[in-house]
């Protein structure tokens, strides 16, 4: 196998990427560490300041951010988990099982894709209001522990990763669906359960539309709820405002960090046949 060696011009746009990538968070940075005045100057700062440890302990007292991470920590995991178990068993369902309506029920999940999550927005709070759930987690955790993207997603997966003839060579050994699952298709899911896991944390950690319908700052916050407390007043201070949003920003690129090799992995091995 010839190895293709990646020449200056592919160094160029991949250094140019990174660094277009990574200037929001390094200017997030710089204007934590800075002043209010000073991000109002013309031109903006684009160097570190001295003010990042006053502007930090700031934002996490005023916005009760080692709260809202603790909850969001636990919504996005608990969301991630719920979202891979249930979109790997429906995937598995719709790829590989043979059920009556199985096409008119797949073209039902997807059609849930096109209609806007805007929509159902006054249904699921009036339903949660009736359940005496308002400012609790489980409001913004069980709308979001079902995905019609990641039931697609698995399904693709596992109508190539899994031949049947494995499937059949477990029923003739004895094995029972369960069984199945545990020690056929988990294994063989293993790399898109990873991706997939991993998209789902990161939308759950950074959503904002039905967490701040939902949950109040004043209740179980999530961090881009207790985010909103930030920069009120006459004249917000935005350094305060960004020092909040680098503090929410941190864990989940240690998330990512850790388990990013994971998605680049799955991809990889979903790209390669056999």
């Amino acid at each position: 196998m010839r190895t293709v060696r990646a020449g200056w011009g592919t160094y160029t746009l991949l250094t140019l990427f990174t660094v277009v990538s990574l200037f929001p968070l390094v200017w997030t940075a710089v204007a934590a560490s800075r002043t209010n005045t000073r991000l109002a100057a013309t031109p903006p700062p684009f160097r570190f300041g001295r003010n990042l440890p006053r502007n930090v302990e700031i934002a996490w007292t005023d916005a009760r951010l080692g709260e809202a991470l603790a909850n969001t920590a636990v919504v996005a995991g608990t969301v991630a988990v719920g979202t891979v178990l249930f979109a790997t068993l429906a995937g598995f369902a719709f790829a590989k099982l043979r059920f009556r309506f199985r096409g008119t029920l797949l073209l039902l999940v997807g059609a849930t894709m096109l209609i806007p999550p805007q929509l159902g927005v006054v249904p699921l709070y009036l339903l949660i209001a009736r359940l005496r759930w308002t400012d609790e987690l489980q409001a913004v955790v069980l709308p979001s522990l079902v995905s019609a993207f990641g039931v697609f997603f698995m399904r693709q997966h596992l109508g190539r990763a899994l031949p049947s003839e494995l499937l059949e060579a477990a029923r003739m050994d004895g094995a029972g669906t369960a069984r199945t699952v545990w020690h056929v298709v988990l294994p063989a899911a293993r790399p898109a359960m990873a991706v997939l896991g991993m998209l789902s944390f990161v939308a759950a950690w950074n959503d904002f539309f039905w967490p701040v319908l939902a949950l109040t700052q004043t209740g179980n916050p999530t961090v881009q709820v207790a985010l909103t407390g930030l920069g009120r007043g006459a004249v917000p201070d935005q350094s305060v405002v960004m020092a909040g949003a680098l503090l929410g920003t941190l864990p989940l690129l240690v998330v990512l960090a850790l388990f990013g090799r994971h998605i680049v992995g799955g991809v990889m091995r979903g790209a390669v046949k056999g």
